[in-house]
């Protein structure tokens, strides 16, 4: 888990400007590149359909064929276009990550914020939070998923929530680091209402450790997405996905080991870019991680 030594106040987005891009690839040349990687992946999955192919057609008289002009990673077992269901496989993987990043993200924020502040919700729900964590994720996932079935929306929900405590904890020790400042006091004894300081006071002191850490759960969430698919718990073996590529083709191969090596490539490079992002957030939102490195 990444904690961060001190929070540090968010630069709002609209002050970056173009002529702003060289200092911040000077000086934070990891976010440029991670983001950069991942923005082009993104771009790339959601322009599929016009130059991709169709991903789920099968001809049986080419299956397991090398490369060509027509299929550019050969074909499956079922004679589908490997290039084309590689693309299309980006969009589960990068959709089941960042949805449970968000969904892990707002509520272990909101349950940070709320335990870090009250001491007598911190002690119930903080104790729940524990004992979530001393379950492995996969179990947990696959424990989700085999009550209600396999699909892509009971998939993020079952990655979000064992992601959640970690989300929580980080969140919490941030908000009991602010709400003795004086500004929050001073807030409080200028009549402020209880939901306007933690939205206004608190709640932003904790932005720039929910990104980073949101990074993480991000990249984790690509990865047990993989293991449950491979798993046949996952996403639906007739939905293209990296792990159901790798899943179906592992016996062929020695004869076909595009239909292994793109789609365990295109993961590995997704999983690279999202970690490479959040070192970079580290780094920006705390220069004493960067030096004690």
């Amino acid at each position: 888990m990444t904690i961060l030594s001190a929070p540090v106040e968010v630069v709002p987005m609209g002050r970056l400007q173009l002529s702003d891009l060289p200092r911040l690839a000077r000086r934070h040349p990891l976010v440029l590149l991670g983001g950069g990687l991942l923005a082009l992946l993104i771009i790339l999955a959601l322009a599929a359909p016009l130059y991709a192919g169709d991903p789920v057609n099968m001809d049986p008289f080419k299956r397991l064929q090398p490369a060509s002009a027509e299929m550019w990673f050969g074909s499956d077992n079922l004679g589908r276009d490997v290039f084309a269901r590689t693309i299309f496989g980006s969009r589960i993987s990068l959709m089941v990550g960042l949805l449970s990043a968000a969904c892990a993200a707002l509520a272990g924020a909101l349950i940070g914020v709320l335990a870090g502040y009250s001491r007598s919700f911190d002690n119930a729900v903080m104790r729940v939070m524990d004992g979530l964590m001393s379950i492995p994720t996969i179990l947990l996932a696959i424990a989700l998923i085999s009550l209600t079935g396999p699909g892509i929306g009971i998939l993020i929900v079952a990655i979000a929530i064992p992601e959640t405590p970690a989300v929580a904890r980080l969140v919490r020790s941030v908000v009991l680091g602010v709400r003795d400042r004086p500004y929050v006091e001073a807030a409080l004894c200028g009549g402020a209402r209880l939901p306007k300081v933690l939205c206004r006071h608190i709640l932003p002191s904790t932005i720039p450790a929910l990104m980073v850490q949101s990074a993480t759960v991000c990249a984790s969430a690509i990865l047990t997405e993989a293991g449950l698919s491979f798993l046949g718990v996952g996403v639906p073996p007739e939905i293209p996905s990296w792990s159901n590529m790798i899943a179906s083709s592992r016996l062929y191969l020695a004869i076909a080991p595009m239909t292994i090596f793109a789609p365990g490539i295109c993961l590995a490079v997704t999983v690279l870019a999202v970690n490479l992002l959040g070192d970079g957030l580290r780094d920006m939102f705390d220069p004493r991680a960067k030096r004690r490195r």
